[in-house]
């Protein structure tokens, strides 16, 4: 089997994963194939172990809180003629344990043991915490 590797991003702008969730829904109608993207200036070099059965992991309001598989990566070209790479995602978001993350620009390369863990799936559902007691709850590792 391949090695995997995610990808880690920021939802700039995102207050929830459910105002993620709404977001991906309102621009689903845009393709053709109805699947969420995020489309980024950089074309990830490790294709192979990011579709070996990677994620993106979602930093919202300074805290990871849930991933999407990635289905593919697609070669596109943005409107100013530049090309790009538009992450192609699995719908529905994964919430995973809440860890804290701190700012960063564009997407980085997460390894699997670096992964925070799906949460189980009766906690899915759970209402977020606010990003700050959620935060000093990762700090001292009680999420």
């Amino acid at each position: 089997m391949d090695k995997i590797t995610h990808l880690i991003k920021l939802s700039v702008g995102t207050e929830s994963v459910e105002s993620l969730a709404a977001w991906q829904a309102a621009q689903a109608g845009r393709y053709e194939d109805g699947l969420p993207r995020h489309v980024t200036r950089m074309f990830p070099r490790r294709e192979a172990e990011i579709l070996a059965g990677g994620s993106i992991y979602w930093v919202i309001q300074g805290m990871v809180q849930c991933r999407q598989p990635i289905l593919r990566l697609d070669r596109v070209t943005g409107s100013d003629g530049t090309a790009r790479c538009a992450i192609v995602l699995a719908p529905g978001l994964i919430r995973v344990a809440a860890a804290p993350r701190r700012p960063f620009q564009g997407w980085r390369y997460l390894a699997p043991a670096d992964a925070p863990p799906d949460l189980p799936e009766n906690r899915q559902s759970e209402d977020e915490l606010p990003p700050e007691l959620a935060g000093a709850l990762a700090e001292i590792g009680v999420l």
